[in-house]
């Protein structure tokens, strides 16, 4: 989703002519090779892909000549840009893919950003994450939800959002107005669960839903014409919504059914209302979105309006990284290829706050993805000026929201980090800090966390979870000796030769490094050599700082494996809490005496917040397994409950304590269950 096709500033994009290309200040070790390589390069359209020493994907351009756009990177250095600079003093190797046309070559260099996201092009921050609203048309009682795919299944999607709270309030609000199926409490099974009953729950008293799923309540037609009446408010035609509620509200009022009119009154009084503040275009009733931006330094935030109908359904600012040194025609034209490569719909036109670069060729590709004329508009008067205005400074008001956090969060972060290096006689700041916590309940289903703090802020990407292996029964002391070796020789084997990582010293390793054990999956599976080669890699960051959550005992264990595999280079320093946790002392293995952090200490806030995350992700883990071994051994020893059946009382209830709670007719409604087979299962619970 990224994207632009031009090098990184407008500096670059000047040919030179110069007959030899500068190398002195790159990585590139031939320079002769590369000459020729470069040489040989066609003036056709393509993607040109930069990368360094290592083969790592630095930066994705297209150009429509290529030859002349990569030479150009090689020019006086004082020439370019500081980021460029950076950028080209990386560079060792490059490759290229030639493509028919500018715009074919627009679609590459997007889908190699989406899959790669080279860290010196424009990304949309977290852009595979981005929230949608889902109405599943294709169901007999369709849905709506939040949803972070969009698929070609025929349902209606709507947004991006920048955050699940936008979306989670958008939600409440469109269940309080049209009472569909509430979007998070009612799931297939418990909706198949009540209609087995015959009775709704409470969110039909609460008129927060219309009862599907008992038979007689609403009728399918009824229901779809709700569910329709939600994609029109979000296409921004409330007027239609009012008009069919209104004449819904007279018909109730003809038949004498008040209540249902004076229901059907206040829904109407709480569209318009919300319709009101809606409005922003006072001529035209027209599809558009609405993009500005705000930038400051190397940070940038672009603000879209979504007007639909003329009225402003949406607002949702997203932020940029990557954007320093770029112009402003580059970040726009960064911004909108990578937005609406995700994006479900495109509108007709899109109010600009500036020009953008190739702006011919982005509309060629925006007509051909939304299947009509897109016309790329910059007002400079009226109302779509003010339009584009109101953006703006929506955009700058949620920039300085956010370098104010950045900034409180950095300072808090650099205080501690500083009195942590002081306290513990560190050469610089610890920049990445490792920690280490052991949960088990009376040595049964014991796991390990390991969770990563850089710059003084938690790199979830990086944490990891352990299943202790080698150790039986309640022995943190062992348990962080095994995880702290499993760690580091994992350490060792991806920064050892290649010949190294493909014998592993011992044939236990090579299971050990699965999608399970690293928490990102359930059920271990054999791994490639190309899987395997970046799951090591993974391990290669090295820690300046290890905590151990524990005392002394397991501050010895982690040094003696560490040092066992050559890392006694990186200092390990224990946590130890009082009884209450009150206390939060620092236990070095080459001093008797421990570092009392007092409670104003700014080093307390971050080495608390360090162990508690380690806690909390250990302790998580360990809760999940117990859970699943307790649910499994309690089900499997009750006669008649065979694989199946248990499965689907899983699914259906979660937990052992929710089949417990779970009355016999809503046992006998899971699939598989009969009333006799409820009856003997809630007798023996």
């Amino acid at each position: 989703m990224h994207i632009r096709a031009s090098p990184l500033t407008a500096t670059v994009s000047r040919r030179y002519n110069a007959p030899m290309p500068d190398f002195s200040y790159t990585a590139i070790v031939d320079h002769t090779a590369f000459e020729e390589r470069l040489r040989r390069v066609p003036e056709a359209p393509g993607v040109y892909l930069w990368k360094d020493a290592q083969g790592r994907l630095l930066y994705v351009g297209k150009s429509k000549k290529l030859r002349d756009r990569m030479r150009s990177y090689f020019g006086a250095p004082r020439g370019l840009s500081d980021k460029t600079r950076r950028l080209v003093s990386h560079i060792a190797d490059f490759d290229i893919i030639l493509t028919q046309s500018e715009l074919e070559a627009l679609l590459l260099e997007m889908n190699l950003i989406k899959q790669h996201r080279p860290r010196y092009n424009i990304l949309l921050k977290d852009d595979k994450s981005y929230p949608y609203i889902k109405v599943t048309l294709k169901e007999e009682w369709p849905r709506v939800f939040s949803t972070r795919q969009v698929l070609d299944d025929g349902a209606r999607y709507f947004g991006p959002y920048a955050s699940a709270g936008s979306v989670y309030m958008a939600l409440n609000m469109l269940n309080r107005l049209f009472a569909f199926r509430p979007p998070y409490e009612c799931k297939d099974d418990k909706f198949s669960r009540h209609r087995k009953l015959g009775k709704p729950c409470l969110y039909h008293q609460m008129r927060r839903c219309l009862g599907p799923c008992v038979p007689g309540l609403v009728s399918k037609e009824e229901y779809r014409a709700t569910i329709e009446a939600v994609c029109r408010f979000l296409e921004g035609k409330t007027e239609q919504v009012v008009r069919g509620i209104r004449r819904d509200m007279e018909l109730a009022s003809e038949e004498l059914n008040f209540e249902r009119a004076a229901y059907l009154r206040d829904r109407i009084a709480a569209i318009e209302k919300i319709s009101e503040r809606q409005q922003v275009l006072r001529t035209v009733d027209e599809d558009q979105d609405v993009i500005a931006f705000a930038r400051e330094e190397g940070s940038a935030v672009v603000q879209v309006l979504f007007v639909r109908g003329g009225k402003l359904v949406n607002a949702e600012p997203f932020t940029l990284q990557g954007a320093e040194d770029e112009s402003d025609a580059a970040l726009l034209a960064s911004f909108i290829t990578q937005f609406y490569d995700s994006a479900p719909n495109v509108p007709p036109t899109l109010l600009l706050a500036d020009h953008i670069e190739e702006p011919m060729i982005i509309a060629s590709w925006l007509e051909k993805k939304a299947g009509q004329r897109v016309e790329l508009a910059v007002p400079r008067r009226g109302e779509k000026k003010q339009l584009v205005d109101l953006a703006a400074n929506n955009a700058r008001q949620k920039l300085d929201e956010l370098r104010q956090q950045w900034l409180n969060t950095e300072q808090r972060a650099v205080a501690g980090l500083s009195e942590l290096r002081d306290l513990l006689e560190l050469p610089a700041l610890p920049q990445r800090i490792e920690c280490y916590d052991i949960s088990n309940t009376q040595g049964q289903s014991s796991v390990a966390s390991m969770v990563v703090f850089e710059r003084g802020e938690p790199k979830a990407s990086a944490y990891r979870r352990f299943r202790i292996k080698t150790v039986a029964g309640a022995n943190d002391v062992a348990s962080i000796g095994e995880v702290i070796t499993r760690r580091f020789r994992r350490a060792a084997e991806a920064l050892s030769s290649d010949e190294q990582r493909a014998s592993p010293e011992q044939g236990d390793e090579q299971s050990e490094l699965t999608p399970a054990d690293l928490g990102e999956a359930e059920s271990p599976k054999e791994l490639s050599s190309e899987e395997r080669q970046k799951t090591l890699e993974k391990w290669a960051d090295l820690p300046d700082l290890v905590l151990i959550d524990g005392g002394r005992g397991q501050v010895n264990a982690a040094v003696a494996a560490m040092r066992a595999l050559g890392f006694e280079r990186i200092p390990v320093v224990g946590v130890a809490k009082g009884p209450d946790r009150n206390r939060f002392d620092l236990v070095r293995p080459d001093s008797e005496s421990v570092i009392v952090l007092e409670r104003t200490s700014r080093a307390i806030n971050l080495v608390q917040r360090i162990d508690e995350e380690a806690h909390r992700f250990a302790i998580t883990y360990h809760r999940k397994l117990r859970g699943k071994n307790a649910l499994r051994s309690s089900l499997e020893e009750i006669p008649g409950i065979g694989p199946k059946r248990k499965k689907a009382l899983i699914q259906a209830f979660g937990s052992l304590d929710g089949i417990r709670k779970a009355s016999v007719d809503e046992l006998a409604a899971v699939p598989g269950m009969t009333k006799k087979a409820a009856e003997e299962l809630k007798g023996l619970l």
